[in-house]
């Protein structure tokens, strides 16, 4: 349960990718005082782990209603991640998700698609549906994955500025490099479970 636990953080911190998005948040909260930067960040993060909690207990009643199986779920999530951690690996100046600088965020861009993204929300269904007994601790999941993100979104200035723009860069291209695998591993396992299907 440990094992699984520690995964699940590590893929979640994966996916919200809170290194990737330091530098964007930094410049758009650039011209915002240190008080109201923390209170935004503080916000948006708020936001985006109601939205992930709500996916991750509502995701079985969604894909009821969509009439969608674990197996397209599984399929798609792999595929979203892939292109996002392909984002990650080759940067774009624009960063990850392509948004512009220079507004006060609210929900959009910051808390959804930057932090609970397609990918996060996809991924987050997805471990609900394979193990429904296992919410608890997919939820706890979840609530240190926001913490770690908070923590690095509050800490973002500071650490640009510590470990500059060269090793941002790096960091954000590792995890896109890790991501890239469990992304492959999504698609496989349900590309397996198609083929069992047939």
């Amino acid at each position: 349960m440990n094992n699984e636990f520690l995964s699940a953080v590590i893929l979640l911190t994966l996916v919200t990718d809170p290194f990737g998005n330091m530098p964007l948040v930094n410049a758009m909260l650039g011209s915002v005082t240190e008080s109201r930067r923390r209170f935004i960040v503080v916000r948006e993060c708020l936001i985006a782990y109601g939205l992930l909690l709500v996916f991750m207990f509502g995701g079985q009643s969604f894909l009821a209603l969509m009439h969608l199986s674990q197996t397209s779920l599984s399929i798609a999530g792999g595929v979203i991640l892939f292109m996002i951690a392909i984002r990650m690996v080759f940067a774009k100046l624009d960063g990850t998700f392509g948004e512009k600088a220079g507004s006060e965020p609210f929900i959009v861009p910051l808390a959804t698609p930057l932090i609970a993204g397609p990918s996060a929300l996809a991924t987050v269904m997805l471990m609900a549906s394979r193990d429904p007994g296992m919410v608890g601790m997919w939820a706890a999941a979840i609530t240190v994955t926001m913490l770690i993100t908070t923590v690095v979104l509050l800490a973002g200035t500071k650490l640009h500025r510590w470990l500059g723009e060269h090793a941002m860069h790096a960091i954000e291209r590792l995890m896109g490099l890790i991501l890239t695998a469990i992304a492959v591993e999504m698609l496989l396992a349900g590309t397996r479970e198609f083929v069992k299907g047939l």
